[in-house]
């Protein structure tokens, strides 16, 4: 594993120790969990950013709603209106009275 050395402020370095102390982890994980956290909200930004233009555009906005009114009609194909499903994921069929 790669190790890198860089240089903090002393108020990071304390806030970074404190941590530390109060979550019973190292450092080094700390750091970690700090940098996963602030990538997953870059990519949070930047999706609802592409979201946002896509939406502002008008022809955009329209093809996206024809496309789930489209996928809105295909939610039962070949399966039969009776079908229901458990949360084992094991289909039921009602049975029909004699």
């Amino acid at each position: 594993m790669a190790h890198t050395t860089m240089r903090i402020g002393a108020t990071t370095q304390t806030m970074l120790r404190e941590l530390s102390r109060i979550e019973r982890v190292p450092m080094k994980a700390v750091v970690e969990r700090a940098v996963e956290q602030y990538r997953r909200r870059r990519f949070l930004l930047a999706v609802n950013a592409g979201y946002a233009a896509r939406t502002a555009d008008a022809a955009s906005r329209a093809a996206d709603e024809a496309e789930m009114t489209a996928w809105d009609e295909t939610l039962l194909d070949g399966l039969p209106r009776d079908e229901r499903w458990t949360e084992t994921t094991r289909t039921v069929r009602k049975r029909k009275p004699r």
